[in-house]
């Protein structure tokens, strides 16, 4: 294998790609809501795999401090104790409603987390997929941006390994069986199931970029002296230390969830006026209107609890 120096240079450009419209209206509208404190907005998940605006699109908002985001104490310090915070968002255009789902998290959260630096594995598997930073404000911001993103690959590629499996101290594989086999046990880790359809279609959608990240982070696991990498017609054979393969570590999973689930009922606080956003998103994933009382809408959590549960069930305030 050749030098691994390349890998922040491919996450580099790929943050730096043009964003679309939509994107761009919406980052400056939550540019707007958190002021000065933003170092970056960051657009990812299936509305920029999907290429479309429908729906819901999802950001990320990095901070340089939680006190200057918010006006609020309560919010500040809810978003230090269990980052991120979870916000709707949105933006009136000529052509209807574009809509956000806005995590908020400070550079230093942001950057422990896609390190692997914590409990929950929705932080580096989230963005070692591919992301647009529609906004930095300025090239200080995007490096650090660049650190995070690049580690948050490298976590995602060695824990991938870790679920490899070992035979005679070696492991054969694609980029496709590693990136699959991560996606699904980061989806089994966190308070959602997905089917393999759905799990194979985050790497299907960009093959070509996952073998080539993969590529850069086997390299710099070689140049290191951690692993041995041949290329092979169908993909690749690895030998490594016994602490790098074959260690899914699955007792992660209830820590993992555990802290899901407090994160989940923190939004349901922190969201705002998450009840029509839930309704919306619940009928269009099951093709189901549902229709609140008035005492439900006005009271959630005293009599609306099948509603909430539906929610936490799909997960939809992530």
């Amino acid at each position: 294998m050749g030098t691994g120096s390349g890998l922040a240079g491919i996450v580099r450009a790929e943050l730096m790609r043009p964003a679309p419209e939509a994107a761009r209206r919406l980052s400056d509208a939550a540019q707007q809501r958190y002021g000065d404190a933003v170092l970056a907005s960051l657009f990812y998940g299936s509305c920029l795999r999907n290429a479309t605006a429908e729906g819901v699109l999802d950001f990320y908002v990095i901070v340089d401090d939680y006190r200057r985001a918010y006006a609020s104490r309560w919010l500040a310090a809810a978003n230090a104790l269990l980052p991120p915070n979870v916000f709707y968002l949105e933006q009136p255009t000529p052509d209807g409603a574009l809509r956000a789902k806005v995590a908020v998290m400070s550079a230093r959260d942001f950057a422990r987390g896609t390190g692997g630096g914590s409990l929950r594995p929705g932080f580096w598997a989230r963005f070692c997929q591919p992301a647009i930073a529609v906004h930095t404000r300025d090239e200080r911001a995007l490096e650090t941006i660049v650190a995070a993103i690049t580690g948050a690959v490298r976590t995602a590629v060695v824990r991938g390994l870790g679920l490899l499996e070992v035979q005679q101290g070696e492991a054969r594989f694609d980029s496709s069986a590693l990136w699959t086999a991560l996606f699904r046990e980061t989806y089994a880790s966190e308070l959602r199931a997905e089917s393999d359809a759905t799990v194979r279609s985050l790497h299907d959608a960009a093959p070509e970029r996952y073998a080539h990240v993969l590529d850069a982070v086997l390299a710099e696991l070689c140049d290191a002296g951690r692993a041995h990498v041949t290329r092979l017609d169908d993909g690749y054979r690895v030998s490594a230390a016994p602490e790098l393969l074959g260690h899914p570590r699955r007792a992660r999973r209830i820590g993992a969830k555990l802290a899901g689930l407090a994160q989940l009922l923190k939004s349901a606080f922190t969201f705002g006026d998450w009840v029509p956003y839930a309704l919306w998103k619940l009928e269009r994933h099951t093709g189901t209107h549902i229709e609140l009382t008035e005492r439900q809408r006005r009271h959630p959590f005293l009599f609306a609890w099948p509603v909430i549960l539906r929610v936490l069930a799909r997960r939809e305030l992530r």
